[in-house]
């Protein structure tokens, strides 16, 4: 059998790519993926007790996260939580999972793939100071952008999308604030976003909008 010649090969793999990752890649980017350990879906305060306690925080510890409490993080947000039809912990009309969660940190912005439960480098540079207008989105170690593809609803005018994914997005706000306040640690919701520097710096598709951003850390002791 006669072999293909190498080049062609690695050209074949780059476009494959291009193909399920279209908004991620950058000419000769290497893409890193990170698997998280498996979410712990045991122990957590009482529901009512998180309801009591949520609360916006606007004061962070830069201190970083540990990828199990990232882990768990991401799985309440916006994981799945039942793997026979993929529907995940927030809902969604007609199951459209239109957003995609981005993750921004001191070592590069990462995708957020449920699927697989892993993260998926975009990004090497630190952008988390272009993820909201407020001092405290520089040190925080986790700002979370919530991105609908209004490519995923397939009816409906741009206003009808908008709604939709904005929706979506604050119903996965919402999961990180209970999760939050479940673990002791800060957060707030942001809407204040200079989103087409941020588009531009996350290199975004047209179709690709941001609708919020979300901080996540420790207490500012």
């Amino acid at each position: 059998m006669k072999k293909k010649p190498t080049g062609i090969i690695l050209i074949s793999v780059f476009i494959a790519g291009l193909l399920i990752y279209p908004s991620s890649f950058s000419f000769c980017q290497e893409i890193t993926k990170i698997k998280l350990p498996p979410p712990q879906l045991e122990g957590g305060k009482p529901l009512m007790e998180c309801l009591k306690n949520r609360q916006s925080q606007r004061e962070f510890s830069p201190e970083s996260l540990p990828l199990q409490v990232l882990s768990n993080l991401l799985w309440a947000a916006y994981g799945i939580n039942r793997p026979e039809s993929g529907k995940r912990t927030a809902p969604s009309a007609v199951n459209w999972q239109n957003i995609d969660l981005y993750v921004a940190t001191a070592d590069g912005l990462f995708l957020y793939e449920a699927k697989d439960h892993s993260l998926i480098q975009i990004l090497k540079e630190d952008i988390r100071a272009l993820t909201g207008t407020q001092d405290f989105v520089r040190v925080a170690p986790v700002n979370l952008v919530y991105v609908g593809d209004y490519a995923r609803i397939p009816r409906g005018t741009d206003e009808d999308k908008r709604f939709y994914s904005g929706a979506h997005a604050a119903f996965i706000a919402q999961n990180v604030y209970l999760f939050c306040a479940s673990e002791s640690l800060a957060t707030v919701v942001r809407a204040s976003i200079n989103r087409e520097e941020l588009a531009k710096a996350m290199k975004l598709r047209p179709e690709q909008k941001i609708m919020l951003a979300q901080t996540v850390g420790y207490p500012k002791k």
